[in-house]
């Protein structure tokens, strides 16, 4: 389980999420790693675009790991913040190369990324209501502002998966790529945004990243509020262990 950092080129960094067996969820250590890599490349004066992927052919990013500790403090949550760029202004453009399922967190994830193309194969959803998990990423935030009420309420109220042709057609994703070509599609949009004026592209980047964060920032009271609550209630512990049973929840 690993946060891959290459290098294409000389100005675009591929990031890949590599933890093939759960679909490239992340655990805690990995959201550190992904945290602590968009600092550097935030910093690092060579870097100008950022490419970002999962492992293999199956997921993108299935969100958090909750098969893991899901234990609940203002630290993590400030590493999850900063891993999925829920309120940090990166300066960098993000191009996304879905190339498999993405869900959850890793919605939330795609929601930081500014263009984003997609396999066919590709299937998108927040699942978190199935199992009363709210969804604390930034999605109750930033989905409506990106693809429009109905779309967005769809999605987060349903915990549907969605075809990569529909998340095209809601303006999730940008193009739905052929076959086993959305990556060499990704590195080529971020070597076509590298060519450009860094001063230029940072500048436009910084200022509309700039916005959502200010806008996720002042709604971040009422969203912890709201988590708070969604995970002291009774449904919290059944959505859970329905999700490790891998059973459908039952809720009273």
């Amino acid at each position: 389980m690993e946060i891959r950092h290459t290098v294409h080129g000389r100005h675009v960094a591929v990031l890949t999420i590599d933890n093939e067996p759960k679909r490239n969820a992340m655990s805690r250590a990995m959201m550190a790693d992904l945290a602590a890599l968009w600092d550097r490349l935030d910093a690092d004066t060579v870097c100008r675009a950022v490419v970002l992927t999962g492992a293999g052919d199956k997921g993108f990013c299935a969100g958090a790991d909750i098969g893991g500790d899901l234990s609940a403090s203002a630290e993590t949550a400030r590493t999850v913040n900063r891993a999925l760029l829920k309120d940090v202004a990166f300066t960098k453009p993000i191009v996304a190369a879905v190339n498999g399922d993405c869900a959850g967190g890793g919605v939330e994830l795609l929601l930081s990324t500014d263009i984003r193309g997609a396999d066919p194969a590709a299937r998108f959803g927040l699942p978190e209501v199935r199992y009363a998990i709210y969804p604390f990423g930034g999605a109750t935030v930033k989905l409506i502002r990106q693809i429009g009420h109905v779309h967005a309420m769809d999605l987060l109220l349903t915990g549907r998966l969605v075809e990569a042709a529909f998340a095209e057609k809601i303006g999730l994703v940008n193009l739905v790529v052929e076959p086993g070509k959305v990556l060499d599609w990704a590195i080529g949009v971020a070597e076509t945004i590298a060519r450009n004026s860094p001063a230029a592209v940072q500048a436009v980047k910084q200022q509309i990243a700039t916005g959502i964060a200010d806008h996720v920032r002042a709604r971040e009271s009422l969203e912890q509020q709201l988590g708070d609550r969604v995970r002291a209630s009774a449904d919290f512990a059944e959505g859970v262990s329905a999700f490790r049973e891998k059973r459908r929840p039952h809720y009273p």
